[in-house]
């Protein structure tokens, strides 16, 4: 057993999009006379915008034991926008679920609420508690936001591997794609 083996896991290049809703020209985006948002903060015929960024990649440092090691680290994710409706924020898989290494692999959790993640799994939350669920490769809601936010608003993920010795020293790594979505009611 070798006494300073380190995993190193890294989510390399995280992949932003931003959906945008566009309306068939001839469409009216406004609401009808009397209805709407009083007093909201855009400018009569101005369009909205939303915007989406990260602090960057995700490392986690892990010293695996024989019974399993946890290690965490966050990635804070800020939407900006001016849509007095909202946004939603979802958060998926690029292509495959797995954090991998040459031929080795760290499968997503199959835990589909937050839970204690499994020998040899990695997953993510929002709360930052040592719970996690599993990513999958489909678009699962994180976030769902009223409002303008124009100074930006920070959701916080927090990923985690629980590793033992029985897994490969090395970086391990995987794409994770964050995509914000104005609301529309």
């Amino acid at each position: 057993m070798e006494a300073s083996r380190k995993v190193r896991l890294v989510w390399s290049g995280l992949l932003l999009t931003v959906a945008l809703c566009l309306l068939p020209i001839g469409q009216v985006a406004g609401e009808p006379y009397g209805e709407g948002y009083y007093d909201a903060d855009v400018p009569y015929g101005s369009q909205t915008s939303l915007a989406i960024a990260t602090d960057g990649n995700v490392t986690i440092e892990v010293s695996p034991s024989d019974s399993g090691t946890l290690g965490t680290a966050t990635s804070t994710v800020t939407v900006t926008s001016t849509d007095v409706v909202g946004y939603d924020l979802y958060i998926n898989s690029l292509s495959s679920t797995d954090m991998t290494n040459g031929g080795a692999s760290i499968p997503a959790s199959s835990n589909v609420t937050e839970g204690t993640l499994s020998t040899d799994t990695w997953g993510y939350n929002t709360d930052g508690s040592n719970n996690f669920i599993g990513i999958t490769t489909s678009q699962a809601l994180i976030t769902s936001a009223i409002g303008p936010y124009e100074s930006g608003n920070n959701t916080t993920v927090t990923y985690g591997v629980l590793i033992d010795n029985t897994e490969p020293a090395g970086q391990y790594t995987t794409n994770v794609v964050y995509t914000a979505v104005p609301q529309t009611e």
